[in-house]
C-alpha cells in the first residue's frame, strides 16, 4: 500500500504512453485529467494484488472509443460516480476498488481520477500489461472470465448494462452504442473477486509504469548515452530511426486505423519502414522484413526525448525511434494469439517472438 501523488502521476503518465504501444490515448489530456482529481481530493491509496480480500469486489474502469475523439470531447467527473452507482446496484456490495483494464496515456489515469473524486483505493494491476483495441482482448478472456455485466455512460448522462453471451459480443455491442453517443464512453467491466483478480491480472503495472517513466525523465542523468540508458531501463530492442515521411489515418467504427511510413536517419539512411496499427501499433517492417508484430509492442519514441509518440500524434518530418518491448507471456499462448495474434487483425503474417525476429539480446542499440 502507497500513495499516488502529483510526481507519481508523471512518472505513470509517461511509462503507461509507452506500454500503450501507440495507443491508450494522449498521455498530456490524461495526466490533466488525474491530477486535477488528486488536486481537488487528494492523494490515491494503491494496493498490491496480494492485498486484496479474497471477496473484494474489483472494478476495471476504462474510456472506449478512439483517442483522437477523446482530446476533443474529454471526461468530467460524473462518468466514475455514475459507473459507481451502477455497477454497486448490480451487484448489492460496494465497489471495493477501481483498477486500470489496460496501460496507455489516458486508461491508465482515469482509474487515479475516479479512486481520487470517489475516496476509493485503486489495485496496482491491469488486463493487459499493455493496451489493445478491443474489449475482448484481455487476460481475463483468456481465463474465461465473462466481460458482462458491463456498464457504460457518456459524458452527457446516457448510460446502459449490457450482459452478453460472449466478450466479442461485448465489444460488438458496446463499440456500436460508442458510436452513437459520439465515439468515446466510459465503461467498466470485467468485474471480479480477490482471487480472479490474482490468478489472471498483469500485476504491478502502475509500478513498472512509474518505474519507465522516471527513467525516460532522468536519461540525461548518467554517463552514458541517453539512448543506451533507454534501452537499458525498458529491456527493449532498437528496430529503426527514422524522419516520418507520410502517415495515412482514417477514424472508423470507434477505431483509428492507419499506417505510418519512415525514412531512415543516422546509421539507418538509405532504409524505410513501415508501421501498421489500428489504435495501437500491429506490424513493424524494415525494408518489407517483419521485424515485430502484436502482441510484443512496438512503439514509437522521439528521437531526442524518447517521449512515446501515440498514433493520433504521428506527424510529417517528426523524427522517432521504432522500439519493440516484449509482451505478457501469457499472450504468447495459443489462446492469447487468437484474441490479439497478427492474424486476427487481417495481417498475413503468423507470429514469432521479437527476440527471435531481431536475433539479438534484451537490448539492441
Amino acid at each position: 500500500m502507497r500513495k499516488i501523488g502529483l510526481k507519481e502521476i508523471e512518472d505513470i503518465a509517461l511509462g503507461a504512453a509507452l506500454l500503450g504501444a501507440g495507443g491508450g490515448g494522449d498521455p498530456y489530456i490524461g495526466k490533466l485529467i488525474a491530477m486535477g482529481a488528486v488536486k481537488d481530493c487528494g492523494e490515491v491509496t494503491l494496493l498490491d494484488p496480494e492485498e486484496i480480500p479474497d471477496d473484494a469486489l474489483i472494478v476495471p474502469i476504462a474510456m472506449m472509443g478512439a483517442p483522437t475523439i477523446l482530446s476533443e470531447k474529454g471526461v468530467g467527473g460524473e462518468e466514475y460516480k455514475t459507473l459507481h452507482r451502477m455497477v454497486s446496484q448490480f451487484y448489492g456490495k460496494e465497489i471495493y476498488a477501481f483498477m486500470p483494464i489496460e496501460a496507455g496515456g489516458v486508461n491508465s489515469m482515469l482509474p487515479i481520477a475516479a479512486c481520487a473524486r470517489l475516496g476509493i483505493p485503486m489495485v496496482d494491476a491491469d488486463g493487459m500489461g499493455r493496451a489493445f483495441p478491443e474489449l475482448q482482448m484481455v487476460t481475463f478472456t483468456i481465463g474465461g472470465i465473462k466481460a458482462t455485466p458491463m456498464a457504460l455512460t457518456d459524458e452527457k448522462g446516457n448510460c446502459a448494462i449490457f450482459d452478453t453471451i460472449t466478450n466479442k459480443w461485448t465489444e460488438e455491442l458496446a463499440r456500436a452504442v460508442t458510436m452513437s453517443c459520439g465515439g468515446s464512453v466510459s465503461v467498466s467491466l470485467y468485474c471480479m473477486d480477490g482471487i480472479t483478480l490474482r490468478k489472471y491480472a498483469v500485476k504491478n503495472i502502475i509500478t513498472r509504469s512509474e518505474q519507465l517513466g522516471a527513467a525516460i525523465r532522468t536519461l540525461k542523468n548518467s554517463p552514458n548515452t541517453p539512448e543506451e540508458n533507454f534501452f537499458k531501463a525498458t529491456e527493449g530492442f532498437k528496430l529503426f530511426k527514422g524522419k516520418i515521411s507520410d502517415v495515412l489515418r482514417e477514424t472508423k467504427g470507434g477505431f483509428n486505423f492507419g499506417k505510418v511510413h519512415l525514412e531512415g536517419i543516422d546509421h539507418d539512411r538509405g532504409q524505410n519502414a513501415v508501421i501498421t496499427f489500428q489504435n495501437e501499433n500491429l506490424i513493424a517492417e524494415v525494408n518489407g522484413t517483419v521485424l515485430a508484430t502484436t502482441p510484443d509492442l512496438i512503439c514509437l519514441v522521439d528521437s531526442e526525448t524518447f517521449i512515446p509518440v501515440t498514433t493520433d500524434a504521428l506527424k510529417y518530418g517528426k523524427r522517432v525511434i521504432v522500439v519493440g518491448l516484449k509482451c505478457f507471456p501469457l499472450w504468447r499462448s495459443e489462446k492469447g494469439l487468437e484474441l490479439v495474434g497478427p492474424r486476427y487483425f487481417g495481417c498475413d503474417v503468423d507470429y514469432h517472438p521479437i527476440e527471435a525476429l531481431v536475433k539479438g539480446g534484451t537490448t539492441n542499440v
